[in-house]
């Protein structure tokens, strides 16, 4: 049974008296195992407060891209399916343009694609789904691809759209089979149904921050005539605009979970704890991808030697990671064999900007790392 830690548990604390998030709800493991965990904060402060739990479910937002696409290209690479190096273009005709034909399936999990990071599919697609593929397809990119990181969401929406062409099943359904069932997880899923909603942590109201997005990308006569923004608190669907247009399950995001099964997520990309990999697959996740440009990446991972990353001074920089935008994180260091969860909820009751928690997490890792070292 694992317990707080009360260091981190009052520096968290005062994060949420602060007004950064309403709630906060972290684990930190050991060789697969909780040691500490505990729930601070309230999941819902309006309509009404609900405090939150252990076992309170978060819309872990990007952290959708390592622990559910970034899975299942490892599982297709293994098989022989996918192979890192081979063009996007193999698999999706789409993406055989002049300027695409050579982005590789690398390119994409390591962000060095050249798309950009972000465009409203729901107004780029005239609100058809089925048009996602070739709407990003269109886009110019931002750069030569392979030679920069620049992060992009259509890079793993088309990564998630890849993975439904190659295998026939929609990203949920593929999810559920190859990851949710084979691990028993209850509480993780694509589009909850409506009756766990009160367990769920809330959003933000309406969709301000998108609209606010839009109107910096897009000419605007587009982003002024699209009509169809949400109003209401945003809680129990998922929060990404985009991924809210894809049916709720997207390569980037839509994934809800808790704490503990994020843990027993995070633990398939390490090779003494996997129960889906091959131990020599999780090799791949610690490994520097992109040396020499930006951001050091892996397999749908940033890495800890990247500069200013989350990671902070007290993980190796072999330690791989990844943030959501609704104020979640996950962070492992492989050798150690340790697992950093931090879940919140900071677009819920805040009025823009949202709160950035990159500090936040830097300072619960340094925390957790000290708190594992008093515990030996």
């Amino acid at each position: 049974m694992s317990i707080p830690a009360n260091s981190i548990s009052a520096f968290l604390a005062e994060r949420i008296a602060a007004g950064h998030f309403p709630s906060a709800v972290y684990l930190v493991a050991g060789g697969g195992q909780e040691v500490f965990a505990d729930a601070l904060g309230n999941a819902v402060v309006e309509p009404s407060r609900i405090p939150a739990t252990l076992d309170t479910i978060y819309d872990l937002a990007s952290l959708t891209k390592p622990l559910i696409t970034g899975h299942l290209c490892a599982r297709r690479i293994e098989a022989g399916e996918l192979t890192l190096d081979s063009s996007v273009s193999h698999y999706l005709p789409e993406f055989d343009r002049p300027d695409k034909n050579t982005i590789t399936i690398r390119e994409l999990l390591t962000h060095t694609s050249g798309l950009p990071s972000w465009r409203p599919l729901y107004i780029l697609a005239q609100g058809e789904p089925d048009r996602a593929t070739s709407a990003i397809a269109s886009l110019d990119l931002d750069y030569k691809p392979g030679t920069r990181v620049v992060y992009s969401d259509l890079g793993f929406i088309i990564l998630g759209l890849l993975l439904e062409r190659l295998t026939g099943k929609r990203l949920a359904k593929l999810a559920h089979c190859e990851i949710f069932q084979p691990l028993n997880l209850k509480r993780t899923f694509f589009n909850p149904e409506r009756a766990m909603q009160t367990g769920i942590a809330a959003c933000e109201t309406g969709n301000a921050y998108e609209r606010q997005t839009c109107s910096e990308t897009l000419p605007n006569a587009v982003a002024g005539a699209y009509q169809d923004w949400r109003q209401d608190l945003i809680w129990g669907e998922v929060h990404d605009g985009n991924a809210h247009f894809l049916g709720g399950a997207a390569g980037h995001a839509g994934l809800f979970a808790t704490a503990e099964e994020t843990l027993l997520l995070a633990n398939q990309f390490l090779p003494n704890q996997t129960q889906l990999l091959a131990p020599a697959t999780c090799e791949l996740f610690p490994e520097n991808m992109t040396a020499g440009l930006e951001e050091a990446r892996s397999i749908a991972w940033q890495l800890a030697e990247t500069k200013d990353s989350a990671a902070g001074p007290d993980l190796p920089p072999d330690s791989f990671g990844h943030s959501g935008f609704t104020g979640t994180s996950c962070w492992i260091d492989p050798r150690r064999e340790r697992v950093f969860i931090l879940l919140t909820n900071r677009t819920h009751v805040r009025a823009l900007p949202f709160a950035n928690i990159n500090s936040v997490r830097r300072q619960f890792h340094s925390l957790a790392v000290q708190a594992l070292a008093n515990s030996q």
